[in-house]
């Protein structure tokens, strides 16, 4: 099935400047696996061997993943899924 992902401008190089693209998966999990067949070296900006990375977030129809069911999380035909870098820094 289908899903649309968000692809922050940071990675865009991966998606031929694409912001939006088209996978499939039934799970977050099938459908980052899915970006990094279409789009080699991806996987490796948004995660460590199986688990995100701490300074990336993935939103599913506006919901973190992290409080729903992880990488495991399902998908639906059409469902968003945003890839959100953690921004840090700020004022001394």
């Amino acid at each position: 099935m289908p899903v649309i992902v968000s692809v922050p401008t940071l990675l865009r190089s991966y998606t031929q400047e694409s912001k939006r693209v088209e996978v499939q998966g039934t799970t977050v999990r099938e459908v980052v696996d899915d970006l990094e067949r279409r789009y080699p070296g991806i996987r490796s900006r948004l995660m460590d061997a199986q688990q995100l990375h701490r300074f990336v977030n993935l939103y599913l129809n506006d919901e973190d993943i992290r409080f729903l069911d992880n990488l495991d999380t399902v998908v639906a035909d059409r469902d968003e899924l945003t890839i959100l870098p953690a921004v840090a820094g700020g004022a001394r």
